[in-house]
């Protein structure tokens, strides 16, 4: 990423003011709750934050990716689950509709979700197609002016409070992806996940009893569900690597200051060699994971705008999957590191870093486990060699 513009200094310094006032605050109330309040969603729909993608048309703030990806670094630095709520909305709903919807559906749905009306919910995985998106196994049945759904989805971040869900099913000619309205009939939350971190995220279990869906619902064309799925992935995992930085300068900030504050043996824990290595150790991986997440962030924007490649090792799939790598393995590793300085008491609940490990450990998971990280950055890199 170039240097940042003047705007984009003071768009991260809003972000930065509204996490330390109002997501820092009731974080840990948040987690304990399994729940955020309502009214965190009025707030960021105030500042604009839900419609980052949206251009100004219809009503958004029309920013680029790297803007965008600023600003979920510094609500995740407040509060992770507020930021994947924010991701999942912003990104996989919002950036999807914008970049494969149709006019009518651009039309009626951007403005809503720019504005707070309707969130937004992305429904992929399934109970026995989690990373592998191709083995879904929710249909589609034509018959009538439509569709209709029928299939369970797991893990669907904004489900219960979502105005509008991307779905994707199997139809005859492949996997499509269709927006579906949660008050349609059939549609049916059974439950709310227990996770180990991100615990105040909405994830919730979906089925689809028999939703019936027009031909207005069909996002992209039928059986391109799989194009809109990846290239969605891309964009998630860009914002996962900014989640993660995120996470990963909160642990250091506690780290740090724990670390100026409590004195053993007559020194501060900051005088220990050991200590020091620990913080550098920290800053350089942080470091390394921002700039690999902004270097996605300006593929992506490139390739949005028609001049990046999607494919090869320093394609816009490639660096997405290495971002989320690197930056959420950073991420679990500094607050790992943190919950270490802070000794006993970083075991334990009456202190930030507990949660914060908790947290950077979902980044290494969602939208494809740093294992399928892996596979997605080797499957470039051979690609590109055996085809030149």
């Amino acid at each position: 990423m170039n240097r940042l513009s003047a705007e984009q200094i003071q768009i991260q310094a809003l972000a930065r003011d509204f996490a330390d006032g109002e997501l820092r605050p009731h974080a840990a109330r948040w987690d304990g709750a399994r729940a955020l309040d309502r009214e965190v969603f009025e707030k960021l729909a105030e500042l604009g934050f839900l419609g980052m993608l949206v251009p100004e048309p219809y009503g958004g703030l029309g920013f680029d990716v790297p803007t965008y990806l600023l600003v979920l670094e510094e609500l995740a630095r407040g509060d992770a689950a507020v930021a994947l709520s924010t991701a999942i909305h912003c990104g996989p709903v919002t950036g999807m509709i914008l970049r494969r919807g149709t006019p009518a559906q651009r039309e009626r749905w951007l403005g809503r979700l720019a504005s707070g009306e309707a969130l937004g919910a992305f429904a992929l995985s399934e109970p026995d197609a989690g990373s592998d998106p191709g083995a879904l196994t929710c249909r589609a049945e034509a018959g009538g002016n439509g569709w209709s759904l029928h299939g369970v989805k797991r893990w669907v971040t904004n489900g219960a409070r979502a105005g509008v869900v991307v779905v994707f099913a199997r139809t005859a000619s492949g996997v499509s992806a269709f927006l579906v309205e949660p008050h349609a009939y059939g549609y049916r939350v059974l439950g709310s996940e227990k996770t180990l971190g991100l615990r105040a995220s909405e994830t919730v279990t979906v089925e689809l009893d028999g939703v019936a869906v027009g031909p207005e619902a069909l996002l992209g064309g039928e059986g391109d569900g799989l194009g809109v799925a990846l290239e969605a992935l891309d964009l998630g995992r860009a914002g996962i690597a900014a989640q993660a930085v995120g996470i990963a300068r909160a642990a250091m900030e506690h780290a740090v200051g724990y670390a100026l504050e409590r004195h053993q043996f007559g020194h501060a824990l900051a005088e220990f060699g050991a200590t020091q290595a620990k913080l550098a150790e920290m800053h350089h991986r942080i470091a390394a994971a921002r700039a690999l997440t902004h270097h996605a962030g300006d593929a992506l924007q490139a390739s949005a705008n028609g001049g990046h490649p999607r494919t090869g090792p320093d394609g816009v799939t490639a660096r997405a999957a290495t971002a989320k790598l690197a930056a959420s393995e950073a991420a679990t590793w500094v607050a790992d590191e943190a919950v270490q300085i802070f000794g006993g008491y970083g075991y334990m609940r009456d202190y930030p870093v507990e949660r914060l490990l908790r947290d950077a450990k979902g980044t290494e998971i969602y939208e494809g486990t740093n294992e399928i990280m892996r596979h997605v950055i080797a499957r470039e890199v051979l690609r590109a060699a055996q085809h030149g």
